[in-house]
């Protein structure tokens, strides 16, 4: 009977100091969430940040058959794309640096058009961003990094990438963290189980934007209490030879 009773407490302790152990296991847990914005076009908009590459092409002149590189003009350009200087300039053959960081594509693309007209007839500029990508953590079977072709991307298709959630996953409280130049690392989270309380401006994901899939409490209670058991694991395994030992000596 003694037996039972310390086998309880101590099986009470283990979920108190599991409990315990764990509260620091689930990611942003503060309470701070993204004013609700009205989603546009422009809004959306991917612009250019510093240490961005981009892949730059050169029309010169559409009579060509043939689509001339920034290399044709002398510049032996990066295959992974032209790097954007922490100070949010690119270098480029004939008009030397100009800035680009701030900028959406379609501007910097005609930016660069309009330094080139100094020197050629009919220039036309192609520019896209290659490293556009999103982050997915947490509860999800694929976490990681997911690439971007287009500007933006909804949050069932990041998850989708990711390979769906797991059974461990929270559904209700998805977190998206954001950076906005202006305001800075900014939270909102998403509740995918209430379709009534789903707006298109909660869902839609923008390159570098952060998912994280929290866990529920029993994946946390679970890795809590392995933490603090684990240590007790190691003790019986180092004692049984010594307890095995004792026994055939009795």
């Amino acid at each position: 009977m003694l037996k039972m009773k310390l086998l309880l407490v101590g099986i009470g302790a283990m979920f108190i100091l599991g409990g315990c152990a764990g509260s620091d296991y689930k990611l942003a847990q503060t309470e701070k969430s993204l004013t609700e914005q009205k989603v546009s076009d422009r809004s959306i908009e991917y612009r250019i940040l510093p240490q961005d590459r981009l892949e730059i092409a050169l029309y010169k002149d559409p009579a060509q058959d043939s689509i001339g590189s920034v290399n044709e003009l002398g510049q032996s350009m990066n295959k992974q794309g032209i790097l954007v200087n922490a100070a949010g300039y690119i270098s480029l053959p004939l008009i030397g640096k100009i800035k680009v960081a701030g900028l959406t594509q379609s501007q910097a693309a005609d930016r660069i058009t309009a330094q080139y007209k100094k020197y050629l007839n009919t220039p036309s500029i192609y520019l896209e961003v290659l490293n556009k990508r999103l982050f997915v953590l947490g509860e999800v079977k694929n976490p990681g990094v997911v690439k971007l072709d287009k500007e933006k991307m909804t949050l069932f298709e990041a998850l989708a990438f990711a390979g769906d959630l797991t059974d461990a996953a929270v559904r209700n409280n998805i977190i998206i963290l954001s950076n906005n130049p202006q305001s800075g690392m900014q939270m909102r989270r998403v509740d995918l189980t209430n379709f009534d309380t789903m707006k298109y401006a909660s869902l839609m994901l923008r390159p570098n934007d952060i998912v994280y899939v929290q866990p529920d409490n029993w994946k946390e209670f679970r890795v809590a209490s392995d933490n603090f058991t684990s240590p007790f694991d190691t003790i019986a395994k180092i004692a049984s030879p010594f307890v095995t030992l004792k026994y055939l000596e009795d």
